[in-house]
């Protein structure tokens, strides 16, 4: 039924402009209404941060460089560029070509790796762990000399040595 509808429309706009221009396929607004498609709601959570490549700068630069002076704003409409872009972009490219033009990691600069510091940290959390292990030998023996005299035992170590 709905196809129907669209055809007779679509014949009734061809009878009516004969020979006239149109713009687009619907030039009637009453047809406008029974065709038109309504554009998508969704909208994007969170926009992302554009990377340009440094050919894409270049190429742009090459093209704003070759354009007449009204024609620059029509260049940054069609590639959705900001003025700041072009002048941000010149500046690097006097810095030096291809390298000004690069990205540059965002963020803290990683710290250089001490591989001398690494091992004397090492070696110093086992030295720490070796004295709590001999703290923990001494006090053990400490005991043991103790429970030896209370039970009569003679812990000195001649007296061991003596037995065959």
């Amino acid at each position: 039924m709905a196809t129907r509808l669209k055809q007779v429309q679509v014949e009734a706009l061809g009878e009516e402009t004969q020979g006239a221009r149109r713009a687009s396929e619907v030039s009637s607004p009453s047809a406008g209404a029974a065709v038109a498609l309504a554009p998508d709601p969704e909208v994007v959570e969170k926009a992302g941060r554009r990377r340009f490549t440094a050919k894409y700068k270049l190429g742009v630069l090459e093209e704003a460089d070759r354009c007449a002076p009204g024609e620059i704003g029509a260049l940054l409409r069609r590639e959705g560029l900001y003025s700041s872009h072009l002048t941000t972009w010149r500046r690097q490219r006097e810095a030096g070509a291809l390298a000004g033009l690069t990205p540059r990691k965002r963020g803290r600069r990683a710290q250089p790796v001490d591989v001398q510091g690494a091992r004397v940290a090492e070696l110093e959390r086992e030295v720490e762990r070796l004295r709590q292990r001999l703290l923990q030998a001494e006090t053990i023996i400490e005991v043991q000399k103790k429970v030896s005299l209370l039970l009569g035992i003679d812990p000195s170590p001649s007296a061991s040595s003596g037995r065959p």
